[in-house]
C-alpha cells in the first residue's frame, strides 16, 4: 500500500508537467488573429456593391432583373410586362482582388469594375474594427446610336467613371452595416442642368433572420444634386435618391435576392445619379438578383 502511494506521489509532478506542455502546444497552434468572414453573403447589397470580393479562382455569374413600376396597374401587370436586366461576371484574381464585367439593358451600358479588399476586420493580435474595400469602375454607354449622335459628340463622351470606398463592420453574427462614399465623373452632361462630377454617400446593412435568409437595404444620398425644376424646364426627367430593400435566400451554390427599389438601372453611373422614380410616390420596382458561383481553380487546402 505504501509502495503504491509513493508511486503516485512520484508520478504527480510528471503528469502536471505533461499537462502544462500540452496546454503550451495548444496555445501555440491557436491563431493570434481571428479574421471576420461573411460580413455579407454576396458581392451585391441591393443594387450596389458590398465589401466582399470573390475567392481567388472563383467565377460568379450575376443575373439582375428589374420589372416596371408597381403602380403601372393591371394593364402593365403591375410592372411585370417590362423587363430590365444586367448580365455580369465577377472573377477572383486573388482572394482580395476581383474584376467584373457586365451589360445593362436599361441604359445599354457596358460596365467594368476592379475591387480590392485593402483591410479586413479582425480581432485578437493586430485587431482592426472594419473591412475596407476600394472599387474603381468605368461605364460605356452604347446609346445613342452612332447615326443619331449629336454634332460634336465623341467616343469619350460615352464614358463615365466611378470611385467608391466601401467600409463595413460585422457587429454580430446577425447584423452588418456598410458605408459607401462615392464619386462619379461623367464625360458628357447637359451643362445647364448638371455638373460632370457627382458625390453621394451610401449606407446599407444586412440583418440575418435564419441560417439561409437575411434582410438587406441600401440608400444613396446625393450631395448637392441637380435641381429637378431645372431638369424639367429643359424637358429632362427628374431624379431621386436611390433606395432599395431586399430579401436574401442562400441555397447551395447560389444566392437569390428578391428586391424592391425605385430604379431600373444597375450601374452606379445611372442608379446613383439618374434614378427617375420617387420610392415614396409609388415608383417601386420589383426585381431579383441571382448569382451562381463556379470554381475554376483548385483551392489550396493547407
Amino acid at each position: 500500500m505504501i509502495t503504491r502511494i509513493l508511486f503516485f506521489v512520484t508520478l504527480l509532478p510528471l503528469l502536471a508537467q505533461a499537462q502544462g506542455d500540452l496546454l503550451d502546444e495548444l496555445n501555440k497552434t491557436k491563431p493570434e488573429t481571428d479574421y471576420t468572414i461573411a460580413t455579407f453573403k454576396g458581392t451585391r447589397l441591393v443594387n450596389g456593391h458590398t465589401i466582399e470580393t470573390k475567392q481567388g479562382g472563383t467565377l460568379e455569374f450575376i443575373f439582375a432583373h428589374r420589372f416596371g413600376p408597381l403602380d403601372g396597374g393591371l394593364y402593365e401587370m403591375f410592372g411585370l410586362d417590362e423587363a430590365f436586366v444586367r448580365l455580369g461576371l465577377d472573377y477572383g484574381i486573388t482572394d482580395n482582388l476581383s474584376v467584373s464585367i457586365g451589360r445593362n439593358s436599361s441604359d445599354k451600358i457596358m460596365d467594368g469594375y476592379l475591387k480590392y479588399k485593402a483591410l479586413s476586420q479582425r480581432t485578437g493580435k493586430n485587431s482592426f474594427p472594419f473591412t475596407l474595400t476600394a472599387l474603381g469602375g468605368v461605364a460605356y454607354s452604347i446609346s445613342p446610336k452612332r447615326d443619331n449622335e449629336p454634332e460634336g459628340f465623341e467616343m469619350a463622351d460615352r464614358l463615365a467613371y466611378t470611385t467608391q470606398l466601401l467600409l463595413a463592420r460585422k457587429f454580430s453574427p446577425r447584423l452588418s452595416l456598410q458605408l459607401m462614399p462615392t464619386f462619379i465623373h461623367k464625360n458628357a452632361v447637359s451643362k445647364t442642368a448638371e455638373r460632370n462630377d457627382h458625390v453621394a454617400l451610401g449606407i446599407g446593412g444586412r440583418l440575418k433572420l435564419t441560417r439561409s435568409v437575411a434582410l438587406t437595404t441600401e440608400y444613396y444620398y446625393r450631395i448637392d444634386p441637380p435641381d429637378n425644376d431645372v431638369l424639367e424646364a429643359q424637358e429632362l426627367l427628374p431624379r431621386y435618391n436611390s433606395l432599395g430593400f431586399g430579401v436574401d435566400i442562400e441555397t447551395g451554390g447560389h444566392v437569390f435576392q428578391l428586391v424592391l427599389t425605385n430604379t431600373t438601372s444597375l450601374t452606379e453611373r445611372t442608379f446613383i445619379t439618374q434614378t427617375q422614380g420617387d420610392f415614396f410616390d409609388g415608383k417601386i420596382h420589383l426585381g431579383f438578383n441571382v448569382t451562381r458561383t463556379f470554381q475554376l481553380k483548385k483551392q489550396d487546402r493547407r
